[in-house]
């Protein structure tokens, strides 16, 4: 299977487990992604509250350069952000075809809107996609119980994703199902984690994360899982300073989906970037990671 690949800002940077677990899946299971050349920013989360013509014109000549170099091939996105921007702009395109030629004039290139954009939920969701993980798992996390936290972007709003719920969908939970571990039942799988709020307004952005763990933890999670780097990072970089400021003694590892899937396909902590969590994220791993059979 092949995607043309959009990475984004900062699959080389703060999203770097996300990134690493990925290609270690990629290899394993022999999904291609061939990088979009000369990608640039999507524009989130700047553009879009900014600049309508910009927020879609940013994004438009991604899909654009992808379109150019022929694949005709669905795009692939990792960050929730990056996923949201794209989407509305090729629904855009294709709902009107007034704006799918102004972002042609503006981008100085051809975009006929063709690729659909999928984040890697939608893909690794596909039965093909499940089949192709197990087979290449010998590990199993069985009897960890975690938390799979979505965010609001991968669902929202649902006339530009198409997403199956945007209260409750499943399609982490089936994935994180594949390795053994046991996904609860929560009630904060779509709250919103701050975005990049948590920099700009931390006073009144930092309790959302807050709420997330605690909701987690009273569902009796040992752990949350993301799919998004900057959900990630918010509540692995956040749930210490937590703790510290409130006295709470939080305890639950944050990773990505990829990450426990790569982990039971036989990924070494730094082979997927474990060991560069701000919150430990190796002691619970090691403490249910088994070969299967045993």
């Amino acid at each position: 299977m092949q995607f043309s690949y959009y990475p984004g800002c900062s699959m080389d940077t703060t999203g770097i487990t996300y990134k690493l677990s990925i290609e270690y899946i990629c290899s394993k299971i022999g999904l291609v992604l061939h990088e979009i050349p000369d990608w640039n920013c999507c524009g989130a989360t700047a553009a879009h509250s900014k600049n309508k013509m910009l927020a879609l014109a940013l994004p438009a000549r991604n899909l654009a350069q992808a379109e150019e170099e022929g694949l005709d091939l669905d795009v692939a996105v990792p960050c929730a952000s990056c996923y949201s921007r794209m989407k509305h702009t090729v629904v855009a395109a294709r709902q009107d075809e007034n704006m799918r030629r102004k972002l042609e004039e503006i981008i100085g290139m051809p975009y006929k809107a063709k690729a659909d954009v999928l984040n890697f939920l939608e893909i690794f969701s596909r039965p093909e996609m499940k089949r192709a993980c197990q087979e290449k798992m010998y590990r199993t996390l069985k009897g960890m119980k975690v938390a799979c936290y979505y965010g609001c972007l991968t669902s929202r709003p649902v006339e530009v994703t198409g997403a199956s719920s945007t209260e409750n969908p499943m399609e982490m939970d089936e994935i994180v199902a594949l390795t053994g571990a046991e996904p609860v039942e929560w009630d904060f799988k779509t709250e919103c984690c701050g975005a990049s709020h948590q920099v700009d307004a931390p006073k009144a952005a930092r309790p959302l994360i807050e709420r997330i763990i605690r909701n987690a933890k009273a569902n009796k999670a040992q752990a949350i899982i993301t799919a998004c780097p900057l959900c990630n990072l918010n509540l692995d970089m956040r749930e210490g300073e937590i703790n510290k400021a409130k006295g709470t003694r939080y305890d639950l590892p944050v990773y990505q989906f990829t990450e426990l899937l790569a982990v039971c396909m036989g990924a070494g902590a730094k082979d997927i970037g474990i060991h560069k969590h701000f919150f430990p994220a190796f002691d619970l791993l090691n403490e249910y990671l088994r070969k299967a059979g045993d």
